[in-house]
């Protein structure tokens, strides 16, 4: 196989990158900078400089490979953003996902894998839900709602095969969103709001990486669920966040205060539940995550921050 990934230098581009050259396969990911290209070199793949919003510059970027990965991502790094901090994000999801596929069938790809999240099937009422479940048109996740519908089109008339994987919610050690709500646990600014009873279905980034090779080494078309294998509450979770810390516990917070501190995004994130398995990923692609819940997710975390503070110290 030799995959084309754009995101290759993020977070989760970088795990993939590894873990697909760990077992001999060859990477070119999509670079716009020199910092990026570093990036992707480190991790073992083969840089290629490209405009996601081209298709041409796409498919120049991406001659000579068969599979193609969307995994980029621009989600702010905010405790309190705005609407307008979404668009990129927004504009990576549809106008990135149809210049992606364009240039996938282009270069005459076999598979596509695009990237998405649970949330868009998660219902209002917070009831379990899975990949038969119908998608929950929202503002906040419409755009995502948009790529799958954007990818499984383009597989239709193209004639590749489009595989949707949506992810829970993502944390590892590198990752700014973690790294927030750590800093933000330990000064005691991460609040349980109202009862923190909100279910939320994590995976860690390695496994969310791992997911995705297995899915390239078995291309098939559909919609899968990648989480771990326990959901977790909202107040477990950050409870058990700060413990490993060794942070005071989270202070709670009434839903309306929150609201006014933190905004009606941020207090949506933390109420919504997100109540779903990843039994249909484990069964049609003999998978299962390295971290199987959010506690052995947390200590490998942790213990990667303390590692990393010895060595700077040692330095």
């Amino acid at each position: 196989m030799k995959a084309f990934i754009v995101g290759a230098s993020g977070v989760l581009g970088r795990r993939l990158v590894r873990q697909l050259t760990a077992r001999g396969h060859s990477v070119v990911g999509l670079v716009r900078s020199a910092k990026s290209e570093s990036a992707v070199k480190a991790a073992g793949g083969e840089p290629r400089q490209g405009d996601l919003f081209d298709p041409e510059s796409l498919a120049r970027a991406a001659d000579g490979c068969d599979t193609v990965i969307h995994a980029a991502t621009a989600i702010p790094a905010k405790q309190k953003p705005a609407p307008a901090d979404w668009a990129m994000n927004d504009r990576i999801r549809r106008k990135g996902t149809r210049c992606l596929t364009e240039a996938a069938a282009r270069i005459g790809a076999k598979t596509y894998i695009q990237q998405s999240v649970v949330w868009v099937a998660s219902p209002k009422d917070g009831s379990a839900f899975d990949e038969d479940s119908p998608v929950v048109p929202d503002p906040m996740i419409q755009s995502a709602i948009d790529a799958e519908d954007i990818a499984r089109e383009a597989g239709s008339t193209e004639g590749f095969s489009v595989a949707v994987l949506r992810g829970g919610a993502f944390y590892d050690s590198e990752s700014a969103h973690t790294r927030m709500f750590a800093e933000a646990l330990r000064k005691r600014g991460m609040p349980i709001i109202g009862r923190g009873d909100a279910v939320w279905a994590m995976i860690h980034t390695d496994d969310a990486a791992s997911a995705y090779v297995a899915c390239a080494e078995k291309p098939r078309s559909g919609v899968w669920h990648v989480v771990d294998n326990e959901n977790v509450t909202v107040r477990t979770f950050l409870e058990a966040f700060a413990q490993r810390l060794g942070a005071s516990p989270p202070r709670r917070v009434p839903v309306w205060l929150a609201r006014l501190l933190a905004g009606e995004m941020a207090v949506r994130y933390f109420a919504t539940s997100m109540k779903t398995t990843n039994a249909r990923f484990r069964h049609d692609f003999s998978w299962s995550p390295k971290y199987p819940t959010y506690r052995e997710g947390l200590d490998q975390i942790v213990a990667a921050w303390e590692a990393d503070s010895s060595r700077n110290a040692a330095a």
